[in-house]
């Protein structure tokens, strides 16, 4: 860790109320950044900016699938952004094909795919204007379709698709975007497998038998910071496995 990696950068990272975003909105404003931390929790937002009175640090609380979220989030910015971290997400409870919702689809694409588009689309002129870098957080399911429901899968395969296009169209302009592929995290995402006995039966024997231990976030955060800095220069459209493995199985 550098104290000064990311000297007169502002950083912008959803989720960043808890696991894996507040573990990177936390280690950026350790290495220098300024930082716009955005949760759909205000508390946890309020608590966050607490531990760190005297940082560099604006929060919008909200959900990023709104557009009053994402205009709040566009003026923290102040005309200034040099990276952005998409890291707010949820889960579905496993559920198969044959089970899932529309509620559940619907919602999981808003705030998994949808929201960060149209978050990134939004950023993308001060992004562009700044060279700057974009590290999407994809999945574990994003790689393969064992390690959760079909609505999660397909909302981080498609993020994966995100990434890639942005480092298409961009690269050339120097803004990269790549995206970290975690495993099991501890967070306080919320998953009840036991919503469907079928997907219990169906991945939960996959799961016991190649899943590694589960990170922390700081892992994660790690890559996620490594991607965001210049120390990845030549690094763009990536998509970067931190699961302890449980790709190759």
């Amino acid at each position: 860790m550098s104290e000064s990696r990311f000297a007169g950068k502002t950083v912008l990272v959803t989720g960043a109320g808890s696991g894996i975003g507040k573990a990177t909105a936390t280690r950026l404003l350790k290495e220098g950044a300024r930082v716009i931390a955005a949760d759909i929790s205000e508390k946890r937002l309020n608590d966050f900016a607490t531990a760190h009175l005297g940082e560099p640090l604006a929060i919008v609380a909200g959900d990023i699938a709104d557009d009053k979220t994402v205009e709040a989030l566009l003026a923290a910015c102040d005309g200034k952004l040099d990276g952005l971290a998409n890291v707010a997400g949820i889960m579905d409870n496993f559920l198969p094909p044959h089970e899932v919702d529309d509620a559940t689809w619907d919602r999981v694409m808003a705030v998994n795919l949808k929201g960060p588009m149209r978050l990134t689309r939004a950023l993308l002129p001060l992004l562009r204007a700044s060279k700057g870098s974009i590290a999407n957080v994809a999945s574990e399911a994003g790689l393969k379709a064992s390690s959760a429901g079909v609505a999660y899968t397909c909302s981080k395969h498609a993020m994966i698709g995100f990434t890639r296009s942005l480092a298409f169209y961009y690269g050339l302009e120097g803004l990269r975007s790549n995206a970290v592929c975690p495993g099991a995290v501890a967070t306080n995402i919320e998953v009840d497998m036991a919503c469907s006995p079928f997907a219990m039966k169906r991945v939960g024997p996959v799961m016991a038998a190649t899943a590694p231990p589960t990170a922390e976030p700081e892992a994660i955060a790690a890559a996620l910071c490594w991607l965001l800095s210049d120390d990845s220069l030549n690094v763009n459209g990536a998509i970067m496995p931190s699961d302890g493995g449980w790709c190759v199985y």
